[in-house]
């Protein structure tokens, strides 16, 4: 698998204290290069959550500015204000079952992104499905999936010769009955689906009987070619799970357990980058909430099972000491609308909130709670702030390191990013473009001078310690010509040395500083 991206966090460090805290001075750099090898060499894996039915926006993320307008609107399902759980610092609050998100919001591992969806939303079931699936425009039918492409992009060979010993895993795992469009590619499906936890397809020894040299024999060899790699990867899969004999607690909920297996493999040493788990039931139309309670029901049961179940699991992965390379994602078809309906639920709608979680998230939150004027009508619906596509291709480049081409032939298009992964401590040396950052002079007694040249014009510099810990953000705003040239007082820092960060947009530089 190809060199990984490294990027650490201060708050969930595995590493960097031990590589960077015990170093001699004249050892720094050298252990610094040691670390960054070894580092880039990290696989990484997406877990996707798919929220089956619609999940309703409106109640899992609610704009606290417009509660009495939402009382108006959806008199139906609204919560009360005395239920709602506040996210510090936001004009958003979180449904009450999402007590472990709350928890992950303020330790910076969860990220909120506002009303996601995308243009000429469709309503029906299947066919929004296959646009997130696909990453599609909702007027273009394709049969191929966002990370069937992606896959396909690396491995444009699949399935001749997998798995090889470059590649031994499965290159995407789903759980459940029957395979989705997600991991299918233009010419092959790349997912290997596990239907039973418990029964795994025993490796076949045997050898496989020629095929005629005819249309008809092309189409008998592939079949046996896909059917032998079910059962080595079974294998694999297998001997991955028997490593792992023991995890946390999981909820015996079909997130739960499915969650709990994803786990176990990634544990176990499966380098499978992409997964698929489902949860069904948000097609809430009807019953939606407890009548005589809004934060009871059937809406507020499934958004508890989801939020125990990925507690569980990220609990599990600090234990098995995974947490840092495994990142989850939560979507649906499409949100539901904002007025209500008369039968105590609500209909489908458009854009809603997706949530990003894991320990390399980049926290916070994107966009704006929806604006809610109380005026609305049965067919409004709330407006999207963030394509969709936006945000597989942020992931694409931030988490996987994914190049232009790669990208550009994944999402048939070029689509804006938004950060959703945590600020980079260090980059990959592959990804990290030259910059001409200087700072002089350098060993720094007080004033020191930072000059780059400017790639974005959205800029931060922080300064970190040899702990790999963030001591302070120096500057933060929008460079106002093509070359940053800035004069800095550095005479509150201890002697010692440090790391200049400079974020620039996506791009990303370092310097090692020396404070006498």
């Amino acid at each position: 698998m190809k060199r990984r991206s490294f990027i650490k966090h201060a708050a969930h460090s595995l590493a960097i204290p031990s590589f960077l805290g015990a170093m001699s001075n004249k050892s720094f750099g050298q252990t610094l290069d040691k670390f960054l090898h070894l580092a880039n060499e990290t696989d990484r894996a997406l877990v996707l959550i798919y929220l089956e039915g619609g999940n309703d926006g409106l109640n899992t993320v609610i704009p606290m500015a417009h509660l009495s307008q939402l009382n108006k609107v959806r008199p139906h399902v609204v919560l009360p204000e005395s239920g709602i759980l506040p996210v510090e610092g936001t004009d958003f609050g979180l449904h009450p079952s999402l007590s472990g998100f709350q928890t992950l919001y303020e330790e910076g591992r969860l990220q909120v992104l506002h009303s996601v969806g995308y243009p000429q939303q469709n309503f029906s079931h299947f066919r929004s499905t296959d646009i997130w699936m696909s990453g599609s425009d909702s007027n273009e039918l394709i049969n191929s999936g966002w990370t069937g492409r992606y896959l396909e992009a690396k491995h444009p060979q699949f399935p001749e010769g997998y798995p090889n010993g470059e590649n031994p895993d499965p290159l995407a795992v789903e759980i459940g009955y029957g395979s989705s469009m997600l991991f299918q590619g233009e010419k092959a499906g790349f997912s290997m689906i596990i239907n039973n936890t418990n029964q795994f397809y025993q490796l076949l020894d045997n050898e496989q009987e020629e095929t005629p040299d005819t249309p008809a024999g092309d189409k008998l060899r592939y079949i046996r070619l896909i059917a032998e790699q079910s059962q080595k990867y079974g294998a694999v899969v297998r001997s991955a799970a028997q490593k792992v004999p023991q995890q946390k607690v999981y909820p015996n909920t079909r997130l739960g357990n499915q969650l709990r297996v994803v786990s176990r493999l990634i544990a176990g040493g499966l380098k499978t980058p992409l997964y698929l788990v489902r949860m069904g039931g948000f097609d809430t139309h009807d019953n939606q909430v407890d009548g005589g309670d809004h934060t009871q029901g059937e809406h507020a049961r499934l958004l508890k099972d989801l939020n125990d179940a990925v507690m569980a699991f990220m609990a599990d992965q600090e234990f098995l000491g995974t947490a840092d390379r495994v990142m989850g994602m939560t979507f649906s078809e499409f949100g539901r609308r904002i007025v209500s309906n008369s039968s105590g639920g609500t209909d489908h709608g458009a854009s809603a909130p997706l949530f990003i979680f894991g320990n390399m998230s980049y926290g916070g939150y994107k966009g704006n709670a929806p604006l809610i004027d109380g005026s609305e009508e049965y067919r409004d619906n709330i407006s999207m702030q963030h394509d969709f596509r936006q945000v597989y291709s942020s992931l694409l480049t931030q988490w996987f390191g994914s190049d232009a081409s790669v990208n550009q032939a994944t999402m048939m298009g070029t689509f804006g990013e938004i950060p959703v992964v945590k600020n980079a401590l260090i980059t990959s040396i592959e990804k990290e473009e030259p910059s001409n950052l200087k700072v002089y002079p350098n060993p720094i007694r007080d004033f020191a001078t930072v000059k780059f040249d400017v790639f974005s014009g959205n800029i931060r510099i922080d300064i970190i310690d040899s702990q790999g810990r963030e001591v302070k953000k120096i500057y933060e705003g929008m460079a106002q010509n093509r070359q940053f040239n800035q004069n800095f007082d550095f005479s509150m820092y201890p002697p010692g040395r440090y790391i200049l960060r400079v974020m620039d947009g996506f791009r990303r530089s370092t310097v090692h500083l020396i404070k006498l």
